[in-house]
């Protein structure tokens, strides 16, 4: 299966606790590898199989909201 990484900027983050609780969010969900979570910046590798759409209700269950995706 292939993957790709995508960074999305995540607005609503600001603290470590924050960090914590969107990179345990992400974890959860099949196909999502979170490479590097930071306030503001969640940097994923994805399988083929998640969608942008995927990722983002898994930001706005934690809590946070994603702004945009490169």
């Amino acid at each position: 299966m292939s993957t790709t990484e995508k960074t999305f900027t995540i607005q609503g983050m600001s603290c470590g606790g924050c960090v914590n609780s969107l990179t345990r969010v992400l974890k959860s969900v099949p196909g999502v590898e979170p490479i590097k979570i930071e306030v503001g910046k969640a940097q994923l590798r994805l399988d083929e199989r998640v969608t942008s759409r995927t990722v983002k209700d898994a930001v706005e269950r934690a809590g946070f909201e994603v702004t945009a995706e490169a």
